[in-house]
């Protein structure tokens, strides 16, 4: 688990994942699979600071990935269903 310290850096990636999660989350279907490509491009984001917030999300089972897809695990759906992810 991640603790906060004086390193604007880590506010701005938990940033960029909560906003992730909204977006994935707003456009879920249950089907759609977002490139990392098509990502980064309708958040205005691209390069390392995208690769570092997608990977921390993939690391903790939030998103899932195939190729370069992402997408909600079972477990963030079920947290969105329940109304338990917010901002």
């Amino acid at each position: 688990m991640r603790t906060q310290t004086g390193d604007p850096r880590a506010g701005r990636e938990r940033r960029l994942e909560r906003a992730i999660i909204l977006v994935l989350l707003s456009e879920d279907d249950g089907e759609r699979r977002w490139s990392r490509a098509e990502l980064g491009e309708g958040m205005g984001v691209a390069g390392e600071e995208l690769a570092l917030a997608l990977r921390g999300l993939l690391d903790a089972g939030v998103l899932e990935q195939e190729q370069d897809r992402v997408w909600p695990s079972p477990a963030t759906r079920r947290l969105d269903l329940l109304q338990l992810v917010g901002v």
